[in-house]
């Protein structure tokens, strides 16, 4: 019996080890110690060791957690201690003497703490103690509970060790030792809350009652020192404390001696319960729970017995660790294979490229995979990230359909589509100075009349178009460019959520993955620019002298009574707004009327009775007819007629106190304002929204996977490899081999040993 106790402590000693190197999360039935600094947590330790090694100077529960792993071992008759090497389940060479023993802890804790720049560290230091004295068990050593930080501590240490030693004891495979000083009372424990939390019925918690022989001259009757020894009802019926004193002596004394003045304290709490209490203690039910040594075999026998039970359940565990780190290095094997493989990389490569494009296309046309909430982005998040905060000349803040909702793919590119042309609406034709329209319309000389007021409004708005609307085709170009670039990253999560990772996958060659996701950026980047050429084609055509948008019957005829609402109406109709807000629609910038649409048929009517000349900017025209004398003069002659007019021109452009002042001027620029409208309409409406679409969506379904093949495959195979063995790959690729070798060696090893003990239950 004794003989299979002492493998299966060997076998679970073993594995502990190797989860602590390689991080293998196994659970593995393990003693953690917990409670206050200074409740005696290290007396305790030293008296399972047998032996001291001033543990308590270094503080060493205070900073970093220490796994003790004790084994008795008949033939050590002096202690032989090894510290296993940080990530690594090797140990280092034995260290004999007791000083080097504490020395080594803190010079380990200082050195993790200065790497981490933290004041306490979960990264555990694993000690190995052979002895002939000390029992197999192993205990975790954790941080005492503080209420406050030292000075020059950080003010968050208790909070952070606190949350440390929870996140060791919550493991539920864990047996947790709850160390209590005997002068504090149950009722006014201020960690015994904390151990509720972790372990509510205290099923897998041992109380034990450190100093208590700092207690005993309290009690002269048996029945206060058996009501003592019940705890009072605080802990519960079914949980009974453990009391242990230990030996108060700090001077050095050799380990012989040591464990004799153990041995001499635990006889010395029995005698005087017995000989100095009136009618002793009840002996039957509490005898097995005073002193060290009760507390010693109850907490080796405890762990045999956890160790016996978990052994079935850690065998399938390490059967399915071990095949599964065989398939990862299967993985391993064959990248390491395929990087002189041309041919192979070739097709998986293109594959894998294949499979990103489609799921791209999956994205443009909607998909809520992966989840909106973690990847789609509000239309501030857009605007944050892309750093294109507003659009150029808008001042007022502009908010489309959805804009709070975290939208990705074709519904992002639709909602940035809605604020560009909310955008666009808001935009109003600026004003023109007088100065402008006279050297515009005193150019015009020739046409004369209304015609020359038609042309100086006309060219008036399509430069107004063009300085005010390109800018804004360019941002909404960039916008949209920043929405589809985004998709290569939801793409990515797209295929892992649909396929996961298998083997002969593209995951570990970050080169190829880098050189996929550069040459997706040129093809979103080189559509944006033949995007931006596209609409500014558009833009020129529709301001270009021979366009003929701002002559058209329906201007020249007035808005009719839907004219400023159909932006309104054909956008609201084309997007339903979910984000719960308001859409504000664009305020209606075509202030035009009826009296302006009366006054251009006005003018048309009198086109045709008036003078053929300019007018001023300022001249009332009044519909005066013909006279004879006029008429003479414009059979007569040219020159000298036309520069009477243009000095009668300035005369009334100078004038500043006519009773007519502006009336030309006011009446150019309301119908510029109309003209601009208009040409706003017809780009916005039916050229820009069709060319954006069809410029940036059509080319992601249909040519974006050749783009790709052309710019990564279509390569010589020297260049084609560049993306795979690139400086350090090879390497990286090899380590990883040689880590996966070695955990798959050390499960292989612990999966043999637990066979044979699981053969012994």
């Amino acid at each position: 019996m004794a003989t299979t106790n002492n493998s299966r402590f060997e076998a679970y000693n073993r594995l502990q080890s190797a989860a602590v190197a390689f991080g293998e999360n196994l659970p593995i039935p393990e003693i953690v110690a917990l409670g206050g600094q200074s409740d005696g947590k290290s007396s305790l330790l030293e008296a399972l060791l047998g032996f001291r090694f001033n543990v308590r100077e270094v503080e060493m529960g205070t900073r970093r957690p220490l796994i003790l792993q004790m084994v008795h071992d008949p033939t050590a008759l002096d202690p032989r201690c090894r510290f296993q090497e940080e990530d690594s389940e090797d140990y280092g060479n034995p260290v004999l003497l007791s000083s080097e023993v504490a020395d080594t802890i803190k010079s380990r804790t200082d050195a993790m703490l200065q790497k981490t720049k933290t004041a306490v560290s979960s990264k555990p230091i694993v000690m190995r103690a052979e002895y002939a004295h000390c029992p197999n068990l192993t205990i975790i050593d954790t941080p005492g509970f503080v209420l406050k930080a030292k000075k020059g501590e950080p003010e968050t240490t208790p909070e952070e060790i606190l949350a440390m030693v929870k996140s060791l004891a919550n493991p539920p495979h864990r047996i947790l030792v709850f160390l209590q000083q005997s002068s504090v009372e149950w009722c006014s424990s201020l960690w015994l809350d904390a151990i509720r939390d972790i372990d509510p019925t205290f099923r897998r918690t041992i109380i034990v009652v450190s100093k208590f022989d700092n207690r005993l001259k309290e009690f002269t009757e048996r029945w206060e020192v058996d009501r003592y020894l019940s705890a009072s009802g605080y802990l519960g019926e079914n949980t009974q404390p453990f009391f242990v004193a230990l030996p108060k002596e700090t001077t050095i004394v050799s380990n012989d001696e040591f464990r004799k003045q153990i041995s001499q304290v635990d006889s010395d709490v029995v005698r005087h319960l017995k000989e100095n209490v009136k009618g002793g203690y009840d002996e039957e039910k509490y005898k097995s729970r005073i002193g060290f040594g009760c507390l010693r075999d109850h907490l080796e026998s405890e762990l045999q017995k956890r160790y016996k039970e978990a052994t079935p359940a850690i065998l399938a565990l390490l059967e399915q660790r071990y095949s599964e780190v065989t398939a990862q290095l299967d993985i391993t094997d064959s990248k390491l294979q395929a990087t002189s493989d041309v041919a192979h990389l070739r097709r998986s490569s293109m594959l894998f490229a294949s499979s990103i494009c489609n799921h791209m296309g999956a994205l443009i046309d909607g998909s809520g995979d992966p989840d909106p909430e973690q990847w789609g982005k509000t239309t501030e998040e857009e605007k944050s990230e892309s750093g294109i905060i507003s659009w150029p000349g808008v001042m007022a803040g502009i908010k489309p359909p959805n804009s709070t909702l975290r939208l990705y793919g074709g519904a992002a590119f639709e909602r940035v589509m809605h604020e560009f042309m909310c955008a666009a609406f808001s935009v109003e034709c600026p004003p023109v100075s007088r100065e402008k329209v006279a050297n515009i319309i005193l150019a015009h000389a020739r046409s004369g009349g209304e015609r020359g007021i038609a042309k100086a409004a006309a060219e008036i708005a399509r430069a107004a178009a063009k300085s005010w609307i390109a800018p804004l085709l360019d941002t909404a170009c960039e916008r949209l460019a920043f929405v589809l670039k985004n998709l290569f990253d939801l793409a990515m999560e797209h295929y892992h959520f649909d396929y996961g990772k298998k083997t002969g996958d593209m995951d570990g060659y970050v080169g190829f993955q880098a050189a996929l996701r550069r040459s997706y950026n040129c093809f979103i980047n080189d559509l944006a620019k033949q995007c931006k050429q596209l609409v500014r084609h558009h833009l020129d055509s529709v301001t270009s002298p021979c366009s003929q948008v701002c002559y058209e019957t329906d201007l020249l005829l007035g808005p009719g009574p839907n004219f400023t609402s159909r932006y309104q109406t054909s956008t609201t109709s084309a997007c339903l707004d979910l984000s719960y807000q308001e859409n504000i629609p664009p305020e209606n910038i075509n202030n035009n009327n009826k009296n302006q649409a009366g006054k251009l048929l006005k003018g048309a009517g009198e086109a045709s009775v008036t003078l053929l000349e300019t007018p001023s900017p300022d001249q009332p025209r009044d519909g005066s007819f013909v006279t004879k004398k006029e008429h003479a003069n414009i059979i007569e002659g040219g020159a000298r007629t036309r520069h009477s007019r243009m000095m009668h021109a300035s005369e009334m452009l100078t004038n500043q106190n006519g009773s007519q002042l502006g009336t030309t001027y006011s009446e150019i620029c309301s119908l510029a304002a109309q003209h601009f409208a208009r040409i706003r309409e017809v780009l916005v409406e039916r050229s820009v929204t069709s060319a954006l679409n069809s410029g940036f969506l059509t080319p992601c379904r249909e040519r974006l996977m050749v783009a790709l093949g052309l710019d990564l495959f279509a390569v010589n195979d020297e260049k084609f490899m560049d993306m795979f063995v690139s400086p350090g790959a090879i390497e990286i690729l090899q380590n990883e081999k040689q880590t996966l070798h070695k955990r798959q060696k050390m499960l292989h090893s612990c999966l043999t040993e637990f066979k044979l003990v699981a053969r012994s239950l």
